[in-house]
């Protein structure tokens, strides 16, 4: 069926045929002139009397609805700036490393012998390279420490140049180093390179998701993540002898955060996550707070994380 343009007052009788209830006709227009229509209603599904039946549970409010919006917005936020603290701290290890081996010159540590000489590596390294370059050149004119670097010493070191490149280059960036220099970083994390490999690219993802206020909390990603200590000691239960929370969901990243943050960081994660979800239970009616968290892929006791100090 073709989509047309549809006014405010047409938006809300569509949703009142739906069977959503509006107490505040203005401020419900209001909402929808601000939010937009087609985000607000990528949470809608929760609200169904079923996935066939795509009408609302009977005493559905607009205001309940709009509750989830803003849930999902508060901890896209918080994950948003925590996901930006790995990326600063995988940005800053790999520049000392890199520039600690290979020198601080762009023609020292962007030198290709610097990197992966398998022969199946080689493409995606000089592929990478011209990606690194191409984003120095663009992006390097818009930072005041790059520019104060080539005023003033016409060189960029690499713990200046990550200042511009994308984390989508980083992560990359990390599957062409040598062997050596992966076990290094790694070391670092305390955690596998596989991991590691597998880590980077669904943070830089989830990155970009929350970057441009996209839906986070019903997100998968198209990478699961291998089991971890942590499904076995939150006895999280098992489907066709698979983990049925944190593998592809958004508890999945709370678990690789758990990996890659400080302490402190992530039980701070942890404690901004649960007041977001308990002041969402006070605005729910129509349906049971663990309705969102499976939606979610958080266990019932995604709290006792924090106790698990191994």
């Amino acid at each position: 069926m073709e989509k047309t343009f549809k006014t405010l007052d047409e938006q809300i009788n569509i949703l009142k045929e739906k069977g959503l209830i509006i107490s505040d006709y203005n401020k419900t227009k209001d909402i929808l002139l601000r939010e937009n229509y087609f985000f607000l209603m990528g949470y809608r599904h929760i609200f169904f009397k079923s996935a066939k039946d795509r009408n609302f549970i009977p005493n559905t409010t607009f205001d309940e609805l709009y509750s989830i919006f803003n849930f999902d917005r508060q901890i896209r936020n918080i994950f948003f700036k925590n996901i930006l603290i790995v990326e600063n701290n995988a940005k800053s290890i790999f520049s000392y490393q890199l520039s600690k081996n290979y020198g601080y010159k762009e023609s020292d540590y962007l030198n290709p012998k610097n990197f992966n000489r398998d022969s199946k590596k080689r493409k995606q390294v000089n592929d990478l390279l011209k990606k690194i370059q191409r984003q120095i050149r663009i992006n390097g004119g818009q930072h005041t420490a790059t520019m104060h670097y080539l005023s003033n010493y016409g060189f960029l070191p690499l713990w200046i140049v990550v200042k511009v490149l994308s984390f989508g280059i980083v992560s990359e960036l990390f599957t062409i180093l040598k062997q050596e220099d992966q076990d290094s970083i790694a070391s670092i994390y305390n955690i596998s390179v596989d991991d590691l490999i597998l880590y980077f690219p669904i943070l830089a993802n989830y990155r970009n998701l929350c970057a441009h206020e996209d839906l986070l909390f019903d997100h998968r990603s198209q990478r699961t993540i291998p089991d971890t200590k942590y499904h076995t000691i939150l006895n999280i239960p098992k489907m066709d002898g698979e983990f049925i929370y944190g593998k592809d969901d958004l508890f999945a990243l709370v678990l690789v955060l758990k990996r890659v943050l400080t302490d402190d960081k992530f039980h701070l994660l942890i404690q901004e996550i649960s007041y977001e979800i308990d002041i969402l239970q006070g605005k729910l009616k129509v349906i049971p707070i663990n309705k969102v968290l499976d939606t979610m892929g958080f266990p019932n006791n995604y709290k006792d994380i924090l106790r698990t100090d191994v």
